[in-house]
């Protein structure tokens, strides 16, 4: 390299070349961007009395209507397959935090039949008053390209069941 070829400048114009080139070739590619849902629920219960309903990892089947069956791995941290009461959809998931002290679980998708990745989701019990809590369910994700509408309603039409059905259970 020739002394005057390190100018500054000279660098300058070879990193802005370098960077027009990774856009040219980047065209067409578009990252999906992530997406957010949270559900919320008053639910008549104690937070220590809902949480040790829908506490429990594989307790989902007893509340969220589509689930039929869930199957725990037994490790730590767990691993439940969720399969629908038809029997044509299942769902893997994995536990990656659980506060007992604070009513709260997360939890990934391994697969999925939903258009969607990287879907993360947190259930949480609070105390709203005596004998009042609410239930949140929160999610991110990124919908497949194309597949952005479809994902929303699926991912919103389960935490709405879900929601309702724990509400129901703990009606007085």
């Amino acid at each position: 390299m020739k002394k005057d070829d390190a100018t500054p400048s000279r660098f300058l114009a070879s990193l802005s070349n370098a960077m027009k080139c990774a856009i040219v070739l980047g065209a067409g590619v578009v990252p999906a961007s992530a997406a957010n849902l949270t559900h919320s629920i008053e639910v008549s219960g104690a937070a220590a009395e809902v949480w040790s309903v829908i506490g429990p990892f594989c307790a989902i089947k007893d509340w969220l209507p589509p689930v039929g069956q869930c199957i725990e791995d037994g490790k730590s941290p767990p691993t439940r397959t969720l399969v629908t009461k038809d029997g044509k959809a299942s769902f893997v998931e994995s536990q990656i935090a659980r506060d007992d002290r604070g009513y709260s679980y997360s939890y990934a998708f391994l697969s999925s039949p939903l258009p969607v990745s990287q879907y993360k989701s947190t259930i949480k019990v609070t105390a709203r008053g005596e004998g009042v809590s609410v239930v949140t369910w929160t999610g991110t994700y990124t919908p497949d390209p194309g597949k952005e509408k479809e994902a929303v309603d699926a991912l919103n039409a389960v935490y709405d069941s879900g929601l309702a059905a724990i509400r129901d259970r703990f009606k007085r």
